[in-house]
């Protein structure tokens, strides 16, 4: 009865790691869309993201199945109820992902980044990326190390998103209205800050502007909202 409990364990765990391995590929290629307004690739990325979602509900069946079944107690409840937690983290990023495809799609063919800031998004999602490889690592390895190298990686990650709000705030901006919101919301969304609205309002808002009067070279001028900007310490 132990084993067939203990192997439904590490499968549970396997699924994670294939689960993460999955929102690496789409952080991957989101970015990827996003510096080559690539319009098939983006698409790719938010059609895709049902199979992470997929992952998501058989990890949550499948731990809620060994809760009932199984009852079990101490570390071997913490491991349980922890994969649902991880499962949700990990879809979560598949979602920021989508995010950013969204955004790379609804700015085609121009891309949504403008020049000055294309280096540091660059940075940042490469260190997004490696963060996630780290924890589809962890998931593997089980390794204490390489879970305390996440908190590292975060901070860098943290650092190019506080750099990038530094430059909307701190230098004429001169890239319109809808750049300075793009990069407001894609830095929000590729550092993984809980500052970002859900996915229907920021679909909805780049819509509003795509198809309004607001362009890239909008005379207006710039207002980035204090509530989307994180503390810069």
């Amino acid at each position: 009865m132990r084993k067939a409990f203990h192997d439904e364990l590490a499968a549970l765990c396997d699924q994670l790691a294939e689960m993460c391995a999955l929102a690496v590929s789409a952080m991957e290629r989101a970015n990827q869309a996003l510096l080559d307004s690539d319009l098939s690739l983006a698409e790719q990325v938010i059609a895709d993201h049902e199979h992470i979602a997929a992952y998501n509900r058989r990890i949550e069946e499948s731990a809620f199945r060994l809760l009932v079944l199984q009852q079990p107690v101490a570390g071997e409840l913490r491991t349980v109820v922890g994969s649902m937690h991880i499962a949700a983290d990990i879809d979560r990023m598949g979602a920021l992902a989508v995010h950013v495809a969204d955004i790379s799609r609804l700015r085609h063919p121009d891309c949504a980044l403008p020049d000055e800031v294309r280096a540091s998004f660059t940075d940042m999602g490469s260190q997004a990326v490696r963060l996630a490889q780290t924890a589809q690592e962890v998931l593997v390895s089980r390794d204490p190390e390489a879970a305390a190298r996440l908190r590292d990686e975060d901070d860098a990650v943290d650092a190019e998103h506080r750099h990038l709000f530094t430059l909307l705030l701190d230098r004429q901006w001169e890239d319109g209205v809808c750049s300075a919101v793009d990069v407001a919301l894609l830095a929000a969304i590729t550092s993984g800050s809980p500052i970002m609205p859900s996915r229907s309002e920021s679909g909805s808002s780049s819509r509003r502007r795509a198809g309004g009067r607001c362009t890239r070279n909008s005379p207006e001028p710039v207002t980035v909202r204090r509530d989307w900007i994180p503390a810069v310490r």
